[in-house]
């Protein structure tokens, strides 16, 4: 049985994000197919949230309703403290193919300015905001080269580093880091880390990767099955900041892992093999990559 999650945390201040019964189903009669169902949960400010579950749960279907690219069929999404019915002004999205999300006919220093052409009007700022992020991702001297001429996790760096300039209230994250080797991995969940600290950005993160969630998160949303619901919101109370070893070596880590990873087993024994993609209507997509620009 659903057990429903308060929207409001510890916390006093006003949730930047506040997912309240969400549902979402695709047809109808005999084809009718429950994706989403009394999904509930709340982002507070600062918070970084990641967010789990089983392969096919519904998580990207979960983000487009987040970022304005999917009605709800039942329940709303508030941002900031108004209904969400388009994509925010003050939200940015990273996804996991970086490749896509660039422009490789554009510089770095472009691509970063590019999505401020709707918000800052003067060239000379869009450009020392871009290269203030590029420098905040540990990429000075980037601004000129293009796309392609960079690594993947540096390609992926300049994707943040978009996000970053565009100063948005919450910064979302898809799998970000998940077509990238081990090492590049690692150094990146450091940086996500590192500018949320600096920063001081409220981040909800999807990631398949258990180790990852814990990792990086103030708490973590546990997703069931489909239809998909809530089924643990897991606190993470390790120290900030963290490290890849000695945090990783805590039994408290060990002991939130072990739990997260039991919850997902527990759903991954009751799922078909349904491809969540399938349930993504057509033109999302390229509207999600148009967000990001």
């Amino acid at each position: 049985m659903t057990t429903h999650q308060p929207l409001t945390g510890a916390r006093q201040n006003p949730p930047v994000l506040a997912v309240d019964r969400l549902g979402k189903a695709y047809g109808d009669g005999p084809g009718l197919r429950t994706v989403l169902e009394d999904v509930s949960f709340a982002v507070q400010p600062g918070e970084l949230l990641s967010v789990v579950g089983p392969s096919g749960a519904g998580k990207t279907t979960l983000l487009n309703c987040i970022c304005g690219l999917l009605r709800p069929t039942e329940g709303s999404v508030s941002f900031n403290g108004s209904t969400v019915q388009a994509p925010p002004e003050q939200l940015a999205m990273v996804f996991q193919d970086y490749s896509r999300s660039l422009l490789p006919w554009l510089s770095v220093l472009h691509n970063v300015t590019l999505p401020l052409r709707r918000t800052v009007r003067d060239k000379a700022e869009r450009q020392e905001r871009a290269r203030h992020a590029l420098q905040s991702v540990g990429l000075p001297d980037a601004g000129e080269l293009k796309p392609y001429q960079l690594s993947g996790g540096m390609q992926q760096r300049v994707a943040i580093a978009r996000a970053l300039a565009y100063q948005p209230l919450l910064l979302v994250m898809d799998e970000p880091f998940a077509s990238v080797d081990a090492q590049t991995r690692a150094d990146l969940e450091d940086l996500v880390l590192d500018v949320h600290e600096r920063f001081g950005i409220t981040v909800v993160f999807v990631t398949h990767d258990i180790d990852e969630s814990v990792y990086l998160a103030d708490r973590i949303v546990v997703l069931s099955h489909r239809p998909t619901t809530v089924k643990e919101i897991v606190s993470v109370p390790l120290a900030r900041p963290r490290d890849q070893i000695a945090t990783k070596e805590l039994p408290a880590f060990i002991e939130l892992r072990s739990r997260v990873i039991r919850q997902i087993k527990g759903e991954t024994e009751e799922i078909d093999d349904t491809n969540e993609s399938d349930d993504v209507p057509a033109g999302v997509a390229a509207a999600r990559e148009e967000v990001a620009e």
